[in-house]
């Protein structure tokens, strides 16, 4: 945390589209993609009305590389960065803006069925990686005091 300040989002939403890859000329990959989210609220008549959201997103390094390689439009994900504003002037000098979220964790999310692994991908070099669930140690059962035990 910097000087008492936060800049922390997390979604969790569906990809609208698939993403769109490219290479810096440092030869770093690059990942731009959507995300929708939705938002549901009863009207008056109890009636339920969902509004969805659009988000859009970066990703940099082997982090871009796993999303290109495995994430696809509509697949769910979970997706935690910080926002970032950028400006410039269109062709008629009007200033534009866009915000996006700069992913440095992004994990897929979904049900088996759907044929997916839950994978993460994370930016900190100093996490270890995933590790597949090991299988629990064998009691021992040669423990000479295992008849003391009070339970």
């Amino acid at each position: 945390m910097a000087r008492g300040t936060v800049n922390k989002v997390i979604i969790i939403g569906r990809l609208g589209k698939d993403p769109d890859m490219r290479y810096a000329p440092s030869g770093t990959a690059i990942a731009s993609f959507t995300m929708a989210t939705n938002h549901s609220t009863k009207d008056a008549d109890g009636n339920w009305n969902q509004q969805t959201e659009w988000h859009s997103i970066k990703s940099f390094g082997r982090q871009a590389e796993f999303v290109g390689e495995y994430l696809k439009k509509g697949k769910l994900a979970f997706v935690e960065g910080r926002l970032q504003t950028s400006s410039w002037e269109d062709q008629n000098g009007q200033k534009k803006y866009r915000t996006d979220i700069i992913a440095n964790d992004i994990q897929m999310l979904g049900s088996r069925s759907d044929g997916e692994q839950q994978q993460s991908h994370s930016e900190a070099p100093s996490e270890p990686a995933a590790k597949p669930a090991s299988k629990p140690a064998e009691p021992e059962t040669n423990s000479p005091d295992e008849d003391d035990l009070p339970f």
